[in-house]
């Protein structure tokens, strides 16, 4: 489900300043202006590593990367999987 910007600050409860530094520091990346669902989860994630867990904002960023990063390695080994059983002798 696409969110646009406005609506993405009422659900987030950001301020307009916040969002643009966590796009800029690319804790957020949105297409187009537009947001989604899973960027309304990495809000929660951002606040909750800031303000439950304590981390800096280099941490956060750092944290960001590794889970965008197993995210990653994630999708590459589902599609290896597929590519395997399409090519198993059925």
């Amino acid at each position: 489900m696409i969110i646009a910007k406005s609506e993405f600050l009422l659900r987030t409860k950001l301020d307009p300043q916040t969002l643009e530094v966590w796009v800029h520091e690319e804790w957020l990346l949105p297409q187009d202006g537009e947001f989604t669902e899973a960027d309304l989860s990495r809000v929660q994630l951002i606040n909750d590593l800031q303000n439950v867990m304590g981390v800096n904002d280099e941490g956060v960023g750092v944290v960001l990367h590794l889970l965008d990063q197993l995210h990653g390695v994630r999708r590459a080994m589902a599609n290896l999987m597929d590519e395997v059983r399409r090519r198993e002798p059925h």
